[in-house]
């Protein structure tokens, strides 16, 4: 079994969610990031409206976020955005 992210994604006056996934894709001012455990540690800038996807096992959690940061390190993700509420279905699909 692969080793797994510890992600937390945290908006400006909540944590929105926090656990173990497997990956986690975000879309940052640079295009899109995919990340698995044992990532090069970097610092990011979110683009101003993008999407967070989560994925852990066989389903997908995806956020629609606002701006904000995302920080990896080997083992784990964390996202600062400045807001950030569930993704639509018609908005996961982009």
């Amino acid at each position: 079994m692969a080793r797994q992210l510890n992600v937390e994604l945290v908006a400006v006056e909540e944590k929105v969610w926090s656990g173990d996934a497997d990956m986690v894709v975000a879309r940052t001012t640079e295009g899109e990031l995919g990340v698995l455990y044992g990532h090069e540690q970097l610092l990011g800038q979110l683009a101003e409206e993008g999407q967070v996807r989560i994925k852990q096992g066989g389903r997908e959690i995806a956020y629609d976020v606002f701006g904000g940061f995302i920080s990896v390190t080997g083992t784990g993700v964390t996202i600062l955005a400045e807001s950030c509420t569930p993704a639509t279905a018609s908005s996961a699909a982009h």
